[in-house]
């Protein structure tokens, strides 16, 4: 008589199978979980230059940064016709983007030129870690 045999996994092979899976999962973790973050920050410096490229096309107009209280709108529209009579006709830039949390960013006028600031995903100014403020002057670095 033919005996059948069953074929199955016992007991060992799952735990070896398992165990093997969690040390593969403690060395890959880390480093996905992070990622996010990173890349967010990222997308701010990215977002960062390119309103830098529009301030600086709004200063070779005009001779000057839009003050700070003027703000980034001064590139959307002319603050002062009489203060900017070199205006561009069209907008420095179509639309104001905003950062990876979905806020808008802060400009700073300075003596020799500008800052621009994230405040992060805490949406507040100063913070550590994931909510720490990004600075244009210390993106790249």
């Amino acid at each position: 008589m033919f005996r059948t045999m069953k074929k199955a996994f016992s007991l060992l092979e799952l735990l070896v199978v398992i165990l093997i899976l969690g040390i593969l999962a403690a060395f890959v973790a880390p480093n996905l979980i992070g990622a996010g973050e990173k890349a967010k920050r990222d997308l701010v410096c990215s977002q960062m230059s390119n309103i830098s490229q529009a301030l600086k096309m709004f200063k070779l107009d005009n001779g000057m940064y839009p003050d700070t209280e003027e703000g980034l709108k001064a590139l959307l529209q002319n603050p002062d016709r009489e203060k900017y009579p070199n205006y561009s006709s069209h907008p420095y830039i179509e639309k104001m983007p905003k950062d990876s949390w979905g806020n808008t960013f802060t400009y700073l006028k300075t003596d020799g030129g500008f800052e621009l600031v994230s405040f992060g995903a805490d949406r507040k100014e100063g913070g550590e870690d994931e909510g720490a403020d990004i600075y244009f002057s210390r993106c790249g670095k």
